[in-house]
């Protein structure tokens, strides 16, 4: 079989866990021996962490009727010419432009990737231009069958988490001073409301009383709900129990220094926030909601709760903080399925796409 050649869209043009989603697959299918490039809008985040990494990228202007009208015969000349044999969209936005100039040039399988968990509303783009659909974990596939996505069409690639070897030494405690008494729970995750900062925070509000060496780390920015978080910590006078430490590009050397990860998020497509932890030995507390489940072990590798039940919250907070036989036991655990199960590495997500472009390739006759 020759290589294929794969032009990926994207509409959006920051760069968070869908952008970086992209990136690793490119590497991923380019590393299988594919021809794999990119389309995305001319401010996009994305296009230059592409070209710096070898990749070619083409920009076109994706948004509003008049750009869409200009760019859809662009985009037929540039797939003909390209002569692709996949088109993988990730955005509504793309899926109608560069979706659409893909049936016009005849491109012999589009596909969309689904990596929110938000119910989706018109199924116009994921049956009626795409032809097949990827979902970022089962829970995204269940939701997109009931929607009428028929079975056969959706298939599950799970994100790729990127795993230091070694981890980085760890740099936390040294830096807020912190001895190895602390008990650290740490909170990764853009800073908004979704993600349930303030119910974490409310969940360890009495346990700060109970444990006197107990700090929470939350590591994530957000404009205004840095400033917002930061007055409510002071109001409740524990500035000096919650460390806000806002973006940081070395999240691994922090990783090693929680005790526990806790993520109160009320909806989570897949979650790989709990893997990066989990990878690094680090057991998690989490909400029930989404694809958090697929991304540990529960009762193994950390402890889920109900959406919004802070008292079980809490209660799950203090079993681990209690017990650190526990925190190992379940540390350790999560350690072996998130690193020896091989389902969040970059190698199981080029081999998972190719499996999935190749079986609906045959479904459709492509010959190549």
């Amino acid at each position: 079989m020759r290589p294929l050649r794969i032009l990926h869209a994207e509409a959006a043009t920051g760069f968070g866990g869908q952008e970086q989603y992209i990136v690793r697959l490119l590497h991923a299918l380019r590393a299988r021996g594919h021809q794999a490039q990119a389309v995305c809008q001319p401010n996009a985040r994305l296009a230059p962490a592409l070209r710096e990494a070898g990749f070619q990228v083409d920009t076109l202007a994706m948004d509003g009727a008049w750009n869409h009208l200009k760019g859809l015969p662009w985009l037929v000349r540039l797939l003909r010419r390209g002569a692709f044999d996949v088109v993988n969209t990730h955005s509504r936005r793309d899926t109608l432009l560069v979706g659409a100039a893909a049936r016009l040039a005849g491109v012999p399988l589009i596909v969309r990737t689904r990596h929110l968990a938000k119910p989706v509303g018109s199924l116009l783009s994921y049956t009626r231009v795409p032809k097949r659909v990827i979902a970022a974990s089962q829970f995204v596939r269940r939701h997109l069958i009931q929607r009428g996505v028929p079975p056969g069409h959706a298939a599950v690639v799970y994100p790729a988490v990127d795993f230091p070897d070694p981890m980085p030494a760890p740099v936390l405690r040294s830096e807020l001073g912190l001895g190895p008494e602390a008990v650290v729970v740490g909170s990764v995750g853009v800073l908004r409301k979704e993600k349930g900062h303030t119910q974490l925070i409310e969940a360890m509000q009495p346990l700060f009383a109970r444990h006197a060496g107990l700090h929470l780390v939350i590591v994530g920015g957000g404009s205004p709900a840095l400033e917002q978080l930061r007055d409510h910590v002071r109001a409740l006078g524990l500035d000096g129990r919650i460390h806000l430490l806002g973006n940081r590009g070395d999240v691994p050397a922090l990783l090693p220094d929680f005790d526990i990860f806790a993520l109160a998020t009320h909806i989570e497509a897949s979650g790989t926030a709990f893997v990066e932890a989990g990878a690094a030995g680090v057991p998690v507390v989490g909400t029930r909601v989404g694809g958090v489940p697929e991304m540990m072990e529960e009762g193994a590798s950390g402890l889920l709760v109900p959406l919004f039940d802070i008292p079980a919250l809490a209660a799950a907070l203090d079993r681990l903080i209690g017990d650190p036989a526990l925190r190992a036991r379940m540390g350790a655990a999560g350690r072996r399925y998130c690193l020896e199960d091989g389902r969040f590495t970059r190698e199981a997500l080029g081999r998972e796409t190719e499996a999935c472009y190749l079986r609906w390739l045959e479904e459709l006759a492509w010959h190549p």
